[in-house]
């Protein structure tokens, strides 16, 4: 995660945000939930290392939510998001107690929970760090459906190991998860045909840009709008 493209643009953290869900607890994390909570459908949104509060993330809850999904989005950092300000935790230090393989372990709790309240089919998208623990998710039978926007420390063989369905939204300028591999993704889910899957790349967008975008900016909008329709057109076909 070095070439820190994915610390860019860091939110203005709000725990206010979201218009529609309330924050609740759920299999051990304080999470943002919203949408039907007597749908059987859910998707657990994983953040990237800005955490659960960011606003654009959660008015994307709120939107996946509008299309009869119950969305939660875990706070995976147990109220210590990465904050670029703080220099007493650079990246590389702050990573060392926020890793992927943590957030993969809390996550399977929080799938269990929700199973355990009548969820028969659960959909997860990660953006940026979260990708890598969805990925991960996507290998065993935890989830129905994976969606990866502008992913990083997702490899190879993790996509030859997937089982679930994936769709990876990825930006044209992005270090982190370059188009070179993101090509390579491609490849290995063309040459798999018993696994769905597909990869875009977006022209014009750099990495962080479907959660991290200027709301004032009409053409950033559009290119998050247009991903973000895209990973729920995914759900709604796999996740039901």
């Amino acid at each position: 995660m070095s070439g820190s493209q994915c610390c860019e643009n860091p939110p203005a953290l709000s725990s206010s945000c979201g218009s529609s869900g309330s924050v609740l607890e759920l299999g051990g994390l304080k999470a943002y939930a919203t949408g039907p909570s007597d749908s059987k459908l859910a998707i657990l949104l994983i953040s990237d290392v800005f955490g659960f509060e960011a606003p654009n993330l959660r008015k994307l809850a709120d939107k996946v939510a509008a299309a009869g999904f119950y969305v939660v989005v875990p706070d995976f950092f147990y109220g210590d998001p990465y904050s670029p300000s703080n220099s007493e935790k650079p990246l590389p230090v702050w990573i060392q107690s926020h890793g992927t393989d943590k957030g993969f372990e809390d996550a399977k709790p929080v799938i269990s929970a929700l199973k355990n309240k009548g969820f028969s089919a659960i959909g997860a998208a990660g953006f940026c760090w979260g990708a890598k623990v969805v990925v991960e998710l996507g290998k065993s039978d935890y989830i129905q459906a994976a969606v990866v926007l502008h992913p990083s420390l997702v490899t190879v063989d993790d996509i030859k190991e997937l089982k679930a369905p994936i769709a990876i939204l990825g930006a044209e300028v992005d270090r982190i998860s370059p188009p070179e591999l993101l090509k390579k993704f491609e490849e290995v889910l063309s040459s798999r045909a018993e696994l769905n899957g597909y990869v875009k790349i977006f022209p014009g967008t750099s990495h962080g840009w479907t959660v991290r975008y200027n709301v004032e900016d009409e053409t950033a909008v559009k290119r998050a709008e247009e991903a973000h329709q895209n990973m729920l057109d995914w759900f709604v076909e796999y996740v039901k």
